[in-house]
């Protein structure tokens, strides 16, 4: 299962990910502090090393899908450049959400890795 492709852009670098990833880095991500969505992509794309590119038809499906799980809230306020911008948030069940995704993730990192490189 693969997420709407966060971007490729025939860049045989960038990778796809598993359904589920881009919920996860953005509470990932949130975790830091409350961000619009501009600064949550380009924080995911310079944690990964330019690796993971998000585009916005991937990002704001995905932010709605959190606000309405009551993972995440937001708050209206004025970006950098001052434009109105949406804040993001994590709450506490997102905070929750965020250790059993983790966790998860560890645990099929794991398994993936026995597969690839067994003992």
């Amino acid at each position: 299962m693969l997420l709407p492709r966060m971007s490729t852009k025939g860049d045989p670098g960038r990778i796809e990910l598993l359904q589920g990833t881009l919920d996860l880095l953005i509470l990932r991500t949130l975790l830091l502090g409350p961000a619009h969505g501009h600064a949550i992509c380009k924080t995911i794309e310079r944690s990964s090393d330019d690796v993971l590119q998000v585009e916005q038809g991937s990002l704001y499906p995905a932010l709605h899908r959190l606000i309405k799980r009551g993972w995440i809230t937001f708050d209206e306020g004025t970006s950098e450049n001052n434009r109105r911008a949406k804040y993001y948030r994590l709450t506490a069940k997102g905070r929750k959400q965020l250790e059993l995704e983790t966790s998860r993730w560890d645990k099929l990192a794991r398994a993936i890795a026995q597969i690839l490189r067994p003992t």
